[in-house]
């Protein structure tokens, strides 16, 4: 099942310095050039990095797709203030992207 243009249009509300890039009916969240997660399925999962482990203790980690690496469920979408520092504090923690 794709994900809807609507559920992605409030999650992208909540942060401006979120954008996003569709994929095979689903859609990729970035912060400047970091991936830190995704809508799949009308489901928000992001990267399972250590403060976001830490800011959702008792999330659910989930598949996006057959194959992939487990995420986290991001249930409560509409704390703004929540979902700005998880993914604030998602960027700070990975890698800068390699070049192409």
């Amino acid at each position: 099942m794709a994900s809807s243009k609507e559920f992605l249009d409030i999650v992208l509300k909540q942060c401006k310095d979120l954008s996003s890039r569709p994929m095979m009916g689903e859609y990729i969240l970035y912060i400047n050039d970091k991936v830190i997660g995704g809508i799949y399925d009308n489901r928000l999962l992001v990267k399972p990095t250590p403060s976001a482990i830490s800011l959702m203790p008792n999330a659910s980690y989930e598949l996006p797709y057959e194959g992939a690496k487990a995420m986290l469920l991001v249930e409560d979408i509409d704390d703004k203030d929540f979902l700005k520092n998880l993914f604030i504090s998602i960027y700070d923690e990975l890698p800068k992207p390699k070049r192409k």
